[in-house]
C-alpha cells in the first residue's frame, strides 16, 4: 500500500511540475529535465508514467480538465430553469478560475495554443457535456441562441479566462459588482432577446 501511494506521489507531483512550469516557461521551454527536477524525482522516472512530454502534457490537460468541470458542475441539477441553471454553472467556473489559479491558467494556455493533440481536446469536451446539454435544451426551448457551442463558450466563458489573466497582473479587481456585471453580460450574449 505505501509503494502504491509513494508511486501515486510521484505522478502527481510531475503533473503538479508540469503546471507550475508551464504557466511560467511555456509549453516549449518546459524540458522534461526540469519537470523532474521541479517534481523531485529522476528524469527515467518521468516514462514510467508517461510515453513522452507530450503524453505528459496531455494527460496533465484532461485531468486538469475532470477537476475544472467537476467543480463547475458538483452542485448542477439537470432540473434546473436553463437561466438558473447556466448562471449556477457561470459562477462555479468563475469561482474554480480565481481559486485555482495555476490550474486555471494551464488550462487557458493549452486552450488557446496547438499544444494539445485533437483526441485530448475531444476527450476534454466530453468533460463539458453538462454544459453542452443545458445549451442544447436552451436552444430547443428558444432560450439560449441557435449557435455553434463553441461560439456559445467563446462569448459566455472565455471573458473570465480575460478576467482572471488581468486580475493576476493586477491591472483589475474582479469584485462581486464586477462578477455581477460579467455573468450579465455572459448571459445576454447567449440567451435571446425576446
Amino acid at each position: 500500500m505505501a509503494k502504491l501511494q509513494k508511486s501515486i506521489d510521484k505522478r502527481n507531483a510531475l503533473i503538479k511540475a508540469t503546471i507550475e512550469l508551464v504557466n511560467n516557461n511555456g509549453f516549449h521551454a518546459t524540458p522534461m529535465s526540469k519537470i523532474a527536477k521541479m517534481a523531485n524525482v529522476s528524469p527515467a522516472t518521468i516514462y514510467l508514467y508517461f510515453e513522452n512530454k507530450q503524453d505528459l502534457v496531455n494527460k496533465t490537460y484532461i485531468e486538469v480538465k475532470a477537476r475544472y468541470t467537476d467543480y463547475a458542475f458538483e452542485t448542477y441539477d439537470a432540473n434546473m430553469s436553463i437561466e438558473d441553471g447556466f448562471k449556477l454553472i457561470w459562477n462555479r467556473i468563475a469561482n474554480f478560475k480565481l481559486k485555482e489559479c495555476k490550474n486555471a491558467m494551464f488550462l487557458a494556455q493549452c486552450d488557446n495554443t496547438p499544444m494539445i493533440d485533437e483526441p485530448s481536446r475531444q476527450e476534454s469536451i466530453k468533460h463539458l457535456q453538462p454544459l453542452l446539454d443545458l445549451w442544447i435544451k436552451g436552444k430547443k426551448e428558444g432560450i439560449i441562441k441557435p449557435m455553434s457551442e463553441y461560439l456559445l463558450y467563446a462569448y459566455a466563458i472565455n471573458p473570465l479566462s480575460f478576467l482572471m489573466m488581468a486580475e493576476k497582473r493586477g491591472s483589475f479587481k474582479l469584485d462581486e459588482t464586477h462578477l455581477e456585471e460579467a455573468y450579465q453580460s455572459a448571459w445576454n450574449s447567449i440567451k435571446v432577446c425576446k
